[in-house]
């Protein structure tokens, strides 16, 4: 039975998607049978790992409004153990046509309970809102990893995105728990970023991965080739942080 994540933050800039992609792109190195969903209308992730978009017949999309079957769904990548559900720009009127539906917080769960026996991690890479289709995420959740980047308003918004997931945890989903935050875009130069590195580990302890992930120019360039930073550049210190993020989560779940 896989492990089901969702990276969330509703501010937008902070690393999430990049972060989806190369945990995952980890995982995978590490062995583990992944499948990351994209859930955000923007589709970055899935043209990250270069997906064409324009071609899909079947996304998340489908899946969430026309309730395919999600093995039709799924793409099997160029990285080993690494599978997709990918996004199509619908999404963004997918939240609409879902008022509509019986049940519909819970829509997410329903498609990838079938898809749970397949694979050790199941990551969901959220859009930045709060808006239902982040909430079937968290629905569907064991756990949330919530990225912070090291700049200035850093902790903006988090209050709200925590009292979402209280109020998930109270009403649709009461084992869901926070796996993590994740500090990125570090920069070593910068004493802002070591502020902001201390002010999240003051407020949230143990909750905060002890992985920290750099600013790095091959980071920001893999997406651009259609690949994670661990096929671009292995021996990037940003292929290196991502690497660690993975050994440091499946420590944390065999806990």
């Amino acid at each position: 039975m896989s492990t089901i994540i969702s990276l969330a933050n509703q501010k937008g800039g902070v690393g999430k998607t990049t972060s989806s992609i190369n945990l995952a792109a980890a995982l995978a190195a590490e062995g583990k049978r992944v499948l990351l969903v994209d859930a955000d209308p923007q589709a970055n992730t899935s043209s990250g790992l270069g997906i064409e978009i324009k071609d899909l017949k079947h996304t998340i999309y489908e899946c969430l409004i026309e309730n395919i079957d999600p093995l039709t769904a799924v793409i099997h990548t160029e990285v080993a153990n690494l599978d997709v559900i990918p996004s199509h720009i619908n999404l963004v009127g997918a939240e609409i046509e879902m008022l509509e539906k019986d049940n519909r917080e819970n829509l997410m769960k329903q498609i990838l309970s079938p898809l749970r026996s397949h694979y050790d991690y199941i990551l969901i890479d959220c859009s930045p809102s709060l808006g239902l289709i982040t909430i079937n995420a968290l629905t569907a959740s064991d756990s949330v990893i919530i990225p912070v980047q090291c700049e200035f308003f850093a902790l903006e918004g988090i209050a709200k995105l925590l009292n979402t997931i209280k109020i998930i945890k109270s009403n649709l989903n009461p084992s869901l728990r926070i796996e993590g935050f994740l500090l990125t875009m570090y920069d070593s130069r910068l004493r802002l970023s070591a502020q902001v590195h201390d002010e999240v580990r003051r407020h949230f302890g143990d909750l905060v991965f002890n992985t920290v992930i750099a600013r790095n120019v091959r980071l920001s360039e893999a997406p651009s080739h259609g690949l994670s930073v661990i096929q671009y550049d292995r021996n990037s210190k940003g292929a290196k942080n991502y690497i660690n993020l993975a050994k440091e989560l499946i420590r944390r779940n065999k806990a």
